[in-house]
C-alpha cells in the first residue's frame, strides 16, 4: 500500500509541476500556480516523511498533513478549472486523481485516529 500511495502522490506532483508551467502569465495565473505548486508537491513529500516516521503518532501526523495538502490541491485544481485558465478536459483526470488521493489518505488517517482513540479508551477502562 505504501508504494501505491507514494507513487500516486509523486506522479500527481509531477503533473502539478507541468500544469503550473502552463498557467497564464498574468497575476491570477502566477498566484494560483504558486499555490498549487506548493500544495501539490507537498502531498507526496509528506507521505514520504510519514513512511519514515519514528513513531505511530509521527506517522499519523505526517499523513494528516498530506491529507490537508491533498484537499488544498484539489481545491486549487477546481479553482483553475472554474476560472477556465486551462481547458476542462486537460484537468479532469488530475482532479479525479486528487479526489482519489484525498479519499485514500482520509481512510488511512481515519483508521489511524480510530485505533488511537480506541487504545486510549481501553487504557482508561483498565485503570
Amino acid at each position: 500500500m505504501y508504494q501505491d500511495i507514494k507513487e500516486r502522490t509523486f506522479n500527481l506532483g509531477l503533473r502539478i509541476i507541468n500544469l503550473s508551467a502552463h498557467l497564464p502569465d498574468k497575476k491570477a495565473g502566477y498566484v494560483l500556480g504558486k499555490q498549487i505548486l506548493r500544495s501539490g508537491t507537498s502531498v507526496g513529500a509528506n507521505v514520504e516523511e510519514a513512511v519514515a516516521a519514528f513513531s505511530k503518532d509521527d506517522y499519523t501526523y505526517k499523513m494528516s498533513i498530506a491529507l490537508k495538502e491533498a484537499r488544498e490541491t484539489h481545491y486549487w485544481l477546481r479553482l483553475i478549472e472554474g476560472s477556465k485558465m486551462i481547458e476542462k478536459k486537460r484537468l479532469a483526470d488530475m482532479i479525479t486523481e486528487a479526489e482519489e488521493i484525498k479519499k485514500i489518505l482520509g481512510a488511512i488517517v481515519s483508521k489511524l485516529r480510530g485505533k488511537s482513540k480506541t487504545q486510549i479508551q481501553l487504557q482508561k477502562v483498565k485503570s
